[in-house]
């Protein structure tokens, strides 16, 4: 036999070595990419790579004149900015792209021609703090001396801006952040158009604000920048192409992953908003002794990732929407049937962000990634009337989005989401012309839900506890089918599910608890870490005051279990007194016997003050017990002790400030004016701390107030209870301070019977007097049996 030489080796070689890569080609290298794939597929970085972080670079290649930005931490300010955006376009023809401030650098801005416009969407985070992403932007803006490119005595002398806030007035810093930076650049030279617009969530009118906010801003826009308006037209910011190609087993398709690492199984830190940790769950029970209410105590573990936590952070839950609901939207559009078919979805126009990962499922999209069970937006029943299924259901569609009386009318009492809303007004018949990208556009992506970490970093630093009240509200009308908590049900489902509960809630089967691909196996939650500035004073000798009734407790027993850790260690620990109010210590004393244990740690410097609301002749809360203690809280305070609060913003830490300014007047022998001064400025320097977690997207909020007619010159307040009032119940003073605050001559309460035979739910009918003398009546129905 020949011997090869070298040459036949390498012409051989190089043959084998083609025709392997003849055959591997598309399966093992040059895969084909797909046209559709998107940034969050290919993960955070992707999505980054090469953008500009100028913004008039960004506006000139894009051709853009028009970007909103938002600052935003639970998406609402997002989902106003992307609605302005739209509206921008279909109405006047602006080019108009969506921009997240974190995302730019703004030293350019003394640079936008004055044909531009810039929209500022902002929500105040906790107390007057900037939302995470909008953190750089507003230390820039509101600096001294910011350093523009140019530079000049007002440098913003071109700029025409727009701005509207999302606040909370129950907060000392109502709506601060749209306020400066508002302030900041008129000081720099920039020209506001339109009034700088205020979202109250506290009233319960953020919608309604926005909405008469944006007109009167469009038509003096208008005015100024010559727009022509032009009947609106729906345009779709996303094209949607069904996937022959692929199945939900493929392995390209996402089923609810939040991107790549997690399609993949690999998932990476840091995990963050944009990239959850999925946390096995340690432990889940049970805290209250009473059938028909449930409040979740649960350890999460975060050994396995790069998460840390500071006593006092909170911890966000990446909830996924109950199958019930997921049912009920894709049978309402018409997609029951094609739930399981494999699309893509695809930015029409180059600013656009698709919100989720893609390819994926209908089921997907509307299960993990839309907040399906929030509260129907009157502007986007206006967008749904041009799809109605016949003439005379868009009629009503288009009087239900124009008209906010009526609107609130027929839906206030119902507390609708999109489905509901949509199969009462159609009386049943399927919404099928309505564009899927609609409702990717005009729903806000699902958000995650913040609570108060319950446990001390100090203690237990890879343990993050949580406690929550289960949100189930009963709503007449509606028998057998209460108004429930996203969030809360889905961890009630959880715990049900690890401690194999007998009897688990039928509604809470219906969750994806083992999440896509069964990747969470029912025991794991998707989480992140939200840092926070509520913390104990760095000297644990200085005293503290607690104020924490219901599930405002959580940061309380963290401080608790820390400083009793410390004076295990020998620490020096200063007075700790701890208000604590419930119903009944039989019924939702939580952690009763944990309390003895830190007692027995700390001695005579604990002290745990309670208030049973339900156990005496008078319903006692705990600003009544913090005035019984009114002279040794105002001889700690003297001694520099640090004063919390943590719970209802709208009614108990309004009372408990105004109680803890009387302590101080009379403590030291000052006005009260001077002792609500003194409370401010305490609040100012960080001795006097409020921790409110931020509303949650769909959980029912506070006692949602609502204005909403004139007749004959008399107002008409509408009360809508949006959630189960936790231990808080309902006090007659709380209405007539909401009353007051609306320009009411008084509020009178006629009746008080239960409703329809349920023990946690009473109606209330009430007569409400406007300034002009005349009166109606509403009925408010309110949980916990007021």
């Amino acid at each position: 036999m020949a011997e090869l030489d070298t040459l036949d080796i390498v012409v051989l070689g190089t043959i084998l070595v083609g025709t392997v890569a003849y055959f591997t080609k598309g399966r093992f290298w040059a895969k084909p990419k797909d046209p559709y794939a998107n940034a969050l597929a290919n993960g955070a970085a992707a999505g980054k790579a090469g953008r500009t972080r100028n913004i008039v670079e960004k506006m000139e290649e894009s051709g853009k004149n028009c970007v909103v930005f938002y600052g935003s931490q639970t998406g609402t300010a997002e989902d106003y900015a992307s609605r302005l955006a739209k509206e921008g376009k279909s109405r006047f023809g602006l080019d108009t792209m969506v921009a997240d401030l974190e995302e730019y650098d703004f030293d350019t801005l003394d640079t936008v021609p004055s044909d531009k416009i810039l929209m500022f969407v902002l929500a105040t985070y906790g107390e007057g703090e900037p939302t995470d992403n909008a953190v750089e932007f507003y230390e820039f803006i509101t600096g001294e001396e910011p350093a523009f490119s140019e530079g000049s005595e007002k440098p913003l002398g071109n700029l025409n801006y727009v701005a509207f806030g999302l606040g909370n007035n129950t907060y000392e810093h109502y709506n601060s952040m749209v306020r400066n930076v508002d302030k900041a650049l008129q000081k720099l030279g920039a020209n506001r158009i339109g009034s700088a617009g205020e979202g109250d969530d506290g009233a319960g009118t953020m919608e309604e604000d926005f909405l008469a906010w944006k007109d009167p801003m469009w038509a003096e826009l208008a005015s100024k920048m010559n727009l022509q308006e032009r009947e609106a037209v729906y345009e779709p910011v996303f094209g949607i192409v069904e996937r022959e190609d692929l199945t939900p087993e493929s392995p390209s398709v996402y089923l609810g992953e939040p991107n790549r690492t997690h399609l993949e199984g690999t998932p990476r830190g840091p995990f963050n908003s944009h990239n959850p940790y999925i946390a096995p769950i340690a432990e889940s029970r049970e805290l209250f002794s009473v059938k028909d209410r449930n409040c979740i105590h649960m350890d999460v573990d975060i050994s396995g990732s790069n998460l840390t936590y500071q006593t006092g952070d909170h911890i966000a839950v990446w909830p996924t929407n109950p199958g019930d609901e997921v049912d009920r939207f894709l049978d309402t559009i018409g997609l029951i049937g094609k739930r399981n078919t494999v699309i893509s979805v695809k930015a029409l126009e180059p600013t656009a962000k698709v919100p989720f990962p893609a390819p994926t499922t209908y089921d997907a999209i509307v299960r993990y990634h839309l907040e399906i069970c929030a509260p129907v937006s009157r502007q986007f029943v206006s967008t749904l009337a041009a799809f109605a299924p016949s003439e005379d259901i868009k009629a009503e569609m288009t009087k239900l989005g124009n008209d906010k009386d009526y609107f609130h009318e027929q839906t206030g009492p119902h507390f609708y989401n999109i489905s509901r809303f949509l199969t009462a007004v159609a009386k049943g018949q399927k919404w099928t012309n309505v564009p899927f990208s609609a409702f990717i556009e005009g729903l806000t992506k699902l958000q995650p839900r913040y609570y108060s970490i319950s446990s001390s970093s100090l203690v237990q630093p890879k343990k993050i506890s949580i406690t929550a009240v289960v949100e189930s509200q009963l709503i007449p009308g509606r028998d057998g089918d209460p108004f429930r908590g996203v969030a809360t049900n889905y961890l009630l489902a959880l715990k049900q599910k690890q401690n194999g509960d007998p009897n688990p809630e039928p509604f809470g089967q219906t969750y994806e608890i083992m999440g896509p691909r069964n990747k969470y196996d029912g025991i794991h939650v998707p989480v992140h870490v939200r840092h926070s500035n509520f913390k104990l004073p760095s000297d644990p000798s200085k005293p503290v005051i607690m104020i924490g009734p219901g599930t405002g407790v959580a940061p309380f027993r963290a401080f608790v279990q820390e400083r009793a850790k410390q004076a295990a260690d020998g620490v020096d620990v200063g007075r700790t007194l701890l208000f604590f109010g419930c119903r009944k210590s039989t019924e939702d004393f939580m952690y009763k016997e944990e309390w003895e244990e830190y007692k027995k740690a700390l001695g005579d410097k604990f002290e745990m003050i309670t208030a049973f609301s339900r156990e005496g002749p008078k319903k006692v809360y705990v600003q009544h017990r913090l005035k019984e203690y009114a002279k040794e809280v105002s001889d700690l305070l003297s001694q520099k002790g640090y004063f919390y609060v943590c719970g209802d913003a709208a009614n108990m830490a309004r009372e408990v400030n105004t109680v803890l300014a009387q302590i101080i007047s009379e403590g030291r022998g000052v006005t009260e004016a001077k002792g609500e001064e003194i409370v401010k400025n305490m609040r100012a320097a960080n001795q006097y701390q409020v921790s409110i977690p931020p509303p949650q997207p769909h959980d029912p909020g506070l006692l949602q107030l609502v204005l909403t007619r004139a007749i004959g010159g008399c107002l008409v307040l509408e009360a809508n209870v949006r959630r189960l009032l936790r231990s808080n119940d309902y006090d007659h003073s709380g209405m007539r301070g909401m009353a007051k605050r609306y320009r009411m001559s008084w509020v009178c309460c006629d009746t008080l019977s239960p409703a329809d035979g349920q023990g946690t739910t009473s109606v209330i009918s009430a007569r409400v007097t406007g300034a002009s003398g005349c009166e109606t009546k509403y009925y408010c129905a309110l949980g916990s049996g007021g």
